[in-house]
This record gives structure tokens, sequence and C-alpha cells, in this order.
């Protein structure tokens, strides 16, 4: 027996201990976190609901190391990210994060091809990679024969598919979505969670934010905010 041996503890893929987001000083300071905590396992699909203006969009952009929070901390697989430098978080978001925006912002002269590519540039991929990376992410979402169409040639769930190939040509660990199904029709926002619970399948983490109740039903958690506090969670 092995009485002295500490046991294996799972360290959560993503973190949040008392993070709060001031704006402002004085009087004129919003407060838009007030000491949110949670904490998730890594292949887990995620969701941030809460009414406009409840925080869930302040508290993706500091998981996903887009900002800092006032006070508290952020850790990725136990390494805290939230005083890292400007320069180590860019490097981070290009190796482990995949962004996802609810307005796509996909290039709009570039092809799916050339979106998913330019990305994987960003990214800092491998050079010899970027054809490999890019057709094979877009083979995921359902893409191949559309990868050449520039986005006013494409629906819009097709847009968002090409938007989520962007964000997963690179193999981060950690996907953070802002209201990925809020620009589409209920059918394209089914097909988009359905692509998202593939690639929680495939070992990837997936937090998004969401007002649409349809969402809560298939997601593995819920954390619900409310004037910058995580109220409840299921």
């Amino acid at each position: 027996m092995n009485a002295g041996k500490p046991q294996d503890v799972q360290v959560p893929m993503l973190q949040a201990i008392g993070v709060q987001r001031t704006f402002g000083k004085g009087s004129g300071a919003v407060h838009a976190l007030k000491g949110a905590h949670l904490s998730i396992s890594a292949g887990r699909l995620v969701a941030l609901r809460g009414r406009s203006g409840s925080g869930k969009t302040t508290l993706l952009n500091i998981l996903g190391a887009l900002d800092r929070p006032t006070e508290g901390a952020v850790y990725l697989e136990g390494m805290e990210i939230s005083s890292l430098s400007e320069k180590k978080r860019d490097a981070l978001r290009r190796r482990d994060i995949g962004l996802i925006f609810q307005s796509f912002a996909l290039v709009p002269y570039m092809s799916a091809y050339e979106n998913v590519e330019f990305g994987l540039r960003i990214a800092g991929a491998p050079a010899a990679s970027y054809r490999k990376w890019a057709e094979e992410a877009l083979e995921f979402v359902g893409l191949t024969k559309r990868m050449t169409h520039r986005p006013y040639e494409l629906s819009g769930g097709e847009q968002q598919r090409v938007a989520i190939a962007r964000a997963i040509a690179h193999k981060p660990k950690l996907i953070l979505a802002d209201e990925p199904t809020a620009e589409l029709d209920s059918r394209m926002g089914l097909q988009v969670l359905k692509l998202f619970k593939d690639l929680v399948r495939e070992g990837m983490t997936i937090i998004l934010t969401t007002h649409d109740p349809a969402i809560m039903e298939i997601v593995d958690e819920v954390y619900a905010l409310e004037d910058g506090v995580i109220v409840d969670e299921g």
C-alpha cells in the first residue's frame, strides 16, 4: 500500500476565482463583474446565460485572455493567465484558444478557405500545415464543396460554420463563442450546436454565451449571471 502517496487531483480546464471587473473610476465606475467563480472540466459544453448587461460577455472576454480582471484570477489548466503580459496573452490565444463571434467577423473579399487559412497565419500555425488544417476544418463543418465561395455567397448558417472552422483549425484546447446562434434561425442554430457537441466529443472544451432557452437543454452545464454575479449553475 502507498498510504502516504498523495492521490492525483484533476486540475480544471478553466477556473475563475473571485473575478471582478470595473470600468471607470469614482462615482462613474461600472462594476460589470462582482466576484465571479466557476470551474470547468475539460471536454464540456458550457453556457453562460443572463440578460443584456449581466456581465456574461465581460466574463467571456476575461476567460479568453482578451481582458484582465480588476481583481481575482483565471487559470487555464492550472496556469494563471489573467496576470500574463499582453504579449504572452496574445501568444496564449493564438496557441490554445479559438474565438467565435456573433457577427461571424469574416473577411468579405476572402473565400471560405482563405478566411480559415488567414486565421491559421494569425495563429502562427506551421506554414506547411495551412492547406491540410484548413481543409480538415472546413470538411468537419460540412463545407468542403463551398470553400471557394466568399461570405456574400453563403447563407448565415454557412458563414457561422466558416467562423467555427477558422476557430478550430489551429486545434485549440478551448473555444469561446459569444452568442454564436443569435443571428441564425432555429434550424441553423441547432446545426451549430450539433457541431459544438461533435467538437466536445473530439476533446475540445467550449464555453458560449446565450439568451436561447433551447440551448440550455443541450449543453452540459449552465452558469447564470445576474448583475455581475454567478447566481446558480446546473
